[in-house]
């Protein structure tokens, strides 16, 4: 869990290991469905870039961007051990 942050850093694993593992916790009836409510996700974050940008020629330095992504993912790991973990294990539990 602690290294999910690495290994999503670029994102390429959307298209792989995020719609398996949704379908994989909230079944088949809606597997396209939120699929593409990741794939909108992966748009919206895509709006993050001008931010991005206009961050690293303010301070001239890629620095400022990686912070930020890493805090971002450090965030997200920790959301997904004190939210994402115990919901998932309440809504496998009711549905099982």
């Amino acid at each position: 869990m602690l290294l999910s942050g690495f290994v999503f850093f670029a994102w390429g694993e959307i298209y792989s290991l995020f719609p398996s593992t949704c379908t994989d916790t909230f079944g088949t009836k809606f597997a396209a469905t939120n699929a593409g409510l990741l794939y909108t996700a992966k748009g919206t974050a895509a709006l993050l870039v001008p931010a991005a940008n206009y961050l690293q020629q303010s301070s001239a330095s890629w620095d400022g961007v990686f912070l930020v992504a890493a805090g971002a993912n450090i965030l997200a790991s920790i959301l997904a051990i004190a939210v994402l973990k115990p919901w998932r294990a309440r809504y496998i539990a009711r549905n099982a």
